[in-house]
């Protein structure tokens, strides 16, 4: 099976997919462009279509409403979209984040292309960081992200990485994300992203407020059970039980990493709390859940159902500790 992951860097430890080219830290935009397979353009055509004629070999057309996009290296088909189809080259994603790595002191940890070119993406680390009990190290980071297909608007999203285990999770508060996202019909306008952002990476010492909450509150088994049926199997938290779990494998499975199985779960932090079952789902979507292969695991975990699954965790276990 081909990877999906097309090419990729990083610094620091070797991504959980063993894929990439490693570079060593505070490496130039330019060599994260090569190495990251980041260095070419997404060019377009306009549809062309052959119009079949009896006796003859027909006519050539053009429909002006759509457009192809294409690489510039391979000459490999991207996708067919609207002639108002605002492109995000893969270059501006990276340069995203020229100032902010020179001069507010982030740094880029991995780049890459996923899908042929389709999406590609940069993650960077703002320099933030907080201890919850137990030494459990979070730290806070910028993911920005974009296609040339439709799937995903330029996305940039803070987030946070639990190093004990490399969980990701949207930064939210008040049950709503707080990710920018620019559609493809409007133009990426980098600098009134970063204003936006502003406000949103501002808001690291509420939200991480709120994760020392869940880190303090103590949970009972059948509130565990509640919590997971809530957000696996979309069931109230006070419903019984019914003689048929829907999704009863993957609820076995956060489960277990609940009880222990799970990287970090017996730490202070974790253990019978709040906290412990929001990363157990959140070990879950990002290392255990099935998928055709753990590069698409990663395209869910950050930009589909997975991603979904987590901010459901994420509003249960806020609930919990309200």
């Amino acid at each position: 099976m081909s990877h999906l992951v097309e090419q990729m860097a990083y610094v620091g430890v070797t991504p959980w997919h063993g894929l990439g080219s490693r570079l060593s830290p505070k490496q130039p935009l330019e060599t994260w462009q090569h190495e990251a397979g980041m260095d070419w353009q997404i060019r377009e055509s306009p549809v062309h279509f052959k119009a079949d004629a009896i006796g003859h070999l027909g006519s050539i057309h053009i429909f002006p409403e759509q457009k192809v996009l294409y690489r510039s290296d391979t000459k490999a088909p991207l996708s067919v979209v609207s002639s108002r189809y605002q492109i995000v080259q893969p270059r501006e994603v990276l340069e995203f984040y020229r100032d902010l790595t020179e001069v507010s002191g982030y740094e880029l940890e991995t780049a890459g292309v996923l899908k042929g070119g389709r999406k590609f993406w940069a993650l960077a680390r703002t320099g933030q960081s907080i201890a919850l009990k137990g030494n459990d190290q979070v730290n806070g980071y910028l993911l920005l992200a974009t296609s040339c297909d439709g799937t995903l608007a330029t996305t940039a999203t803070p987030t946070t990485v639990r190093v004990v285990c490399n969980n990701t999770l949207t930064i939210a508060l008040d049950s709503t994300a707080k990710a920018i996202k620019v559609p493809h019909s409007t133009r990426f306008d980098p600098q009134a992203v970063k204003k936006q952002l502003g406000i949103a990476v501002s808001q690291w010492d509420s939200f991480m407020h709120r994760m020392r909450m869940l880190s303090e509150r103590k949970v009972q088994w059948h509130e565990a059970m509640g919590f997971f049926m809530s957000v696996l199997c979309d069931a109230s938290p006070n419903s019984p039980l019914p003689a048929v779990l829907p999704n009863e494998q993957a609820l076995r499975k956060v489960q277990s990493l609940y009880e222990g199985e799970g990287r970090g779960s017996t730490l202070t932090s974790a253990q019978g709390t709040a906290w412990g079952l929001l990363n157990a789902v959140t070990e879950y979507v990002d290392h255990k859940r099935r998928a055709r292969s753990n590069e698409y695991r990663m395209d869910s975990a950050w930009f589909g159902q997975g991603a979904h699954i987590k901010q459901r965790a994420l509003e249960a276990a806020l609930r919990l500790a309200a």
